[in-house]
């Protein structure tokens, strides 16, 4: 099995790093320091570890970083207060509230309630819509530009091809599509979005140039269901028992990787595939958003 078709995100996501860390010494070099602001809800173990990575990366590129932990019994109400103050704080360019957050809190409150400016995660209303119009001047959310970033530093051409995606989720799979039907350079795609009540979904994934799976359900994708050749990006996370490991689970994407990856054209491994550009494009909207604040 050659290696020559992965698209390795670990790489990609690096070069991604390096452009970004030269625009934060460009800033430092005017006296600004690119801020961003993480809010933690509970003390969900996937969430700590997340935001620890997302820590480490922003401090690697010398991007101030502060993080706010607060109990699982916080309020909606004071969860609204701490962000306004983030909201007011000049030296916070960005702000991520780690999702998911407890059920007592309305997430969709707490997306809309960032400042759009600040809104590096690409939540807020303001900004979903612009992606939606194709208005460049909004942020973007960080996995969906990250598969897009993949695609086009990999050399895959969008324009005129069968995208399908898996997965209608408001992270990944509605705006993946927003970004890929687009007419503009890098898009200019013929898009079907598969989800739960879909008919013959595989019949769907056969057709498509590029496939990009973010349905959450563990090696979801077969090969029988790719057609060779096909692009094939996976943006799924899951966690299934492996009584080899020491944890006894490892994590998997939403596709048979091991058996898809000699039919396939190109594709992700997982994890080291889509994971480190979603933290890559986090990093680079923040510094954005410190360039927009101070031009």
């Amino acid at each position: 099995m050659s290696a020559g078709n992965l698209i390795d995100g670990r790489a990609i996501a690096e070069q991604l790093h390096a452009e970004t860390a030269a625009r934060i010494a460009a800033l430092k070099s005017r006296g600004i320091q690119p801020g961003l602001a993480f809010v933690r809800v509970g003390d969900d173990p996937a969430s700590k570890v997340y935001v620890g990575m997302k820590e480490k990366t922003a401090a690697r590129l010398g991007l101030a970083s502060t993080t706010t932990v607060l109990p699982v019994t916080t309020t909606q109400a004071e969860l609204l207060a701490l962000l306004a103050q983030l909201n007011a704080n000049a030296s916070v360019h960005g702000i991520l509230v780690q999702a998911p957050l407890p059920a007592h809190i309305d997430e969709a409150v707490i997306f809309a309630a960032v400042a759009p400016t600040k809104d590096v995660d690409g939540f807020h209303p303001l900004n979903v819509g612009k992606l939606m119009l194709g208005d460049p001047t909004g942020f973007v959310p960080c996995t969906p530009a990250g598969v897009h970033e993949l695609l086009i530093r990999s050399g895959v051409k969008t324009e005129g091809t069968e995208v399908v995606i898996l997965g209608r989720g408001n992270i990944v799979g509605k705006p993946m599509a927003a970004i890929l039907v687009q007419k503009a350079k890098h898009a200019n795609a013929t898009v079907t979005v598969v989800h739960s009540r879909s008919r013959d979904v595989a019949a769907h994934c056969r057709r498509a140039d590029i496939l990009i799976a973010a349905m959450g359900v563990a090696e979801f994708v077969k090969a029988e269901m790719v057609k060779p050749g096909a692009v094939v990006m996976d943006v799924g996370v899951n966690r299934v028992p492996d009584a080899t490991s020491k944890t006894g689970t490892k994590l998997v994407g939403d596709v048979d990787f091991a058996r898809v990856q000699p039919i396939a054209g190109k594709i992700t491994p997982n994890p080291g595939g889509v994971g480190p550009m979603t933290v890559a494009m986090l990093m680079s909207n923040t510094t954005r958003a410190a360039e927009l604040a101070t031009r």
